[in-house]
């Protein structure tokens, strides 16, 4: 039971009572430190039907309150502040119903229908880098939390497989590779792969430069550079199914799956199924024709086809060339409506894509829902800045971009560095240690994304996220460790039934107050699709633990019964963290 929800019902009920009004809602927030109470009604935004003194409109609510629900034990009013005191009872009683809830918070019954979530949807000529980092952390947790907060989900990407730019890595391979494969260069096959499309740059470049140098416009000699035109005739082969290049793609993207496929476990990311471009790209061109004869497309004199959005303050979107072909909208377009023949059950899809293309997805949205499917209601774009490094911190195989692989490396050796630096890890063998490390690198990698807003830039610091005090992944891991050092010691406290009599410390109070909110956190997170409400919900439970951990004895507590509350309580935190960094995807060590 949340006491808000019944002090939201009887604040209006006194306000009917007492003013003869119908509150449409009632403002809560957490009471300040300097007053007593554990929940404060804001009178403010009452007076806008309630007329009166605030002062007074505060005290007879908070009389009605305090006659009419038992949780009330007294209030005290603050100016436009009710200040609202709960009895002890009511705290422990929600106590004794969660303690042995497995997974507290998570709704268990999915409701009907199903939610699509995109992420990561690489390219496959070169390694992932670190916006994909950002891309996958996103949209795994908000998968995550979506299923924590009641959805069925499929997680999905789409691997754009096809195209020019992986004609480039095939072409630069077969002309320079003198037949090397990721065993015998001893590479990942997505980094091989990446070293012939910088092969191919360089190649490229300096056939322009050569060009130049014979008197060629820049523009032209881009244009005819004798590699780029060799790399054009591929995809053309490519497109007409030519089994040689047919045969090269397969061998060299295989090479890059497999790549993937590490950099994806060690980053602990995972789909339910994948979309390949090579499949979709002919997707959208009969939905095209089929919404022409609606009227919802229109022709150009040129034959090709738009759709005039300017009545919903966009322009005109082009959706088929005159040639017939496709433009990236049309794929889009086709594909989603794949993805809802594929799984009838989805009545919704969030696609993880970075903020640059935020007008690509205001468009297909509304060319979706003109076309009057009615899941096009629940599509939500995922927006998110881009992620920059202090220049220096860590250099790519490229030179260009930070890569996803060097970056994980990095963050196990900074956590190693720092691990070592504390003295923390007496008794740990080599293996243990290995794995702590990586624990702590990966989760004060992804905390250090996850905590912030999907649509903030950010400036990620390695040495900062890996830092043991402050909000930071590691501090909280720090905080769990701490706790099942205080069960193990406890060996012995079962679950039990807390007697509702018993006397509650301060800080007590404060940490029940703090996991009741869990459960909203998810729903919270889940309507806003950010991760960043868990991860800073998980902070300050672990600022409120150490607060109490500092303050109230447990295992000193002389009284058998406070005690066993106490651990009781301490477990409970330690699984609440454990929960809501599952929904981050970050690991908690039992021991650090």
């Amino acid at each position: 039971m949340n006491i808000q929800h019944v002090l939201t019902t009887t604040v209006k009920k006194a306000t009917s009572s007492i003013f003869n009004v119908d509150l449409p809602s009632v403002e809560f927030q957490p009471t300040r430190k300097d007053f007593e109470g554990d929940v404060t009604v804001v009178i403010f935004p009452m007076l806008r039907f309630v007329k009166g003194n605030p002062v007074e409109i505060g005290t007879k609510i908070g009389e009605y309150l305090q006659e009419n629900v038992d949780e009330v034990a007294k209030f005290n009013v603050v100016k436009g502040f009710l200040n609202v005191v709960i009895n002890n009872d009511f705290y422990l009683n929600f106590f004794n119903a969660i303690q042995d809830e497995e997974n507290y918070g998570y709704v268990k019954t999915p409701s009907a229908g199903a939610t699509m979530v995109e992420y990561s949807s690489p390219n496959t000529n070169k390694p992932l880098h670190l916006g994909h980092i950002r891309n996958n952390l996103l949209g795994y947790s908000v998968a995550e939390i979506l299923k924590a907060s009641g959805k069925k989900v499929y997680k999905t990407q789409i691997i754009n497989d096809r195209g020019i730019h992986i004609c480039k890595s095939m072409l630069a391979w077969q002309k320079f590779g003198d037949g090397e494969t990721p065993e015998s260069s001893g590479l990942k096959g997505d980094h091989l792969v990446g070293k012939y499309y910088v092969a191919f740059d360089k190649a490229y470049k300096e056939q322009i430069s050569e060009k130049i140098a014979n008197g060629v416009e820049k523009e032209k000699a881009e244009k005819e550079a004798p590699i780029l035109l060799e790399a054009q005739e591929m995809l053309r082969k490519w497109e007409s199914g030519d089994e040689e290049v047919v045969a090269l793609w397969k061998k060299m993207n295989g090479w890059v799956y497999a790549g993937f496929d590490v950099t994806y476990k060690n980053l602990g990311v995972d789909f339910d199924t994948l979309y390949y471009e090579s499949n979709t790209y002919l997707l959208g061109r009969d939905v095209v024709q089929d919404g022409l004869e609606r009227g919802v497309f229109f022709k150009k004199e040129d034959g090709s086809v738009w759709i005039d959005l300017t009545d919903e303050g966009l322009d005109e979107k082009i959706v088929l060339r005159s040639d017939g072909t496709a433009v990236y909208m049309t794929q889009d377009i086709g594909t989603a409506i794949q993805r809802v023949t594929d799984f009838p059950d989805i009545n919704g899809m969030v696609y993880t894509v970075g903020n640059e293309q935020d007008y690509h997805f205001k468009v297909l949205f509304l060319i979706l829902k003109k076309l009057g499917y009615d899941w096009a209601k629940q599509l939500y774009h995922l927006s998110y800045g881009m992620v920059d490094l202090p220049s220096g911190k860590m250099k790519s195989r490229e030179g260009t971009v930070v890569d996803a692989d060097d970056l994980i490396e990095n963050m196990e050796a900074t956590a190693a560095n720092i691990s070592e630096e504390l003295g923390k890890l007496d008794g740990y063998s080599k293996e243990e240690k290995q794995r702590l490390y990586r624990t702590i690198g990966l989760g004060a990698l992804k905390y250090y994304i996850l905590k912030v807003d999907p649509k903030k830039r950010i400036l990620f610091n390695p040495e900062e996220s890996v830092d043991f005090q402050g909000n930071t992944g590691p501090f909280i891991q720090y905080t769990y460790a701490r706790i099942q050092s205080i069960l193990r010691k406890a060996d012995g406290v079962g679950l039990s039934l807390v007697d509702t009599s018993l006397a509650l410390h301060e800080k007590e109070k404060e940490l029940l107050k703090q996991l009741q909110l869990f459960p909203e956190t998810i729903q919270l997170a889940a309507e806003n699709y950010s991760p960043a409400l868990i991860a800073n919900y998980t902070y300050d439970l672990v600022k409120e633990f150490n607060s109490f951990y500092q303050q109230v004895s447990i295992l000193g507590e002389t009284d058998k019964h406070k005690k066993m509350f106490r651990v009781q309580l301490s477990r409970k935190v330690g699984e609440v963290i454990e929960s809501a960094f599952k929904l981050l995807g970050i690991d908690v060590p039992e021991r650090m």
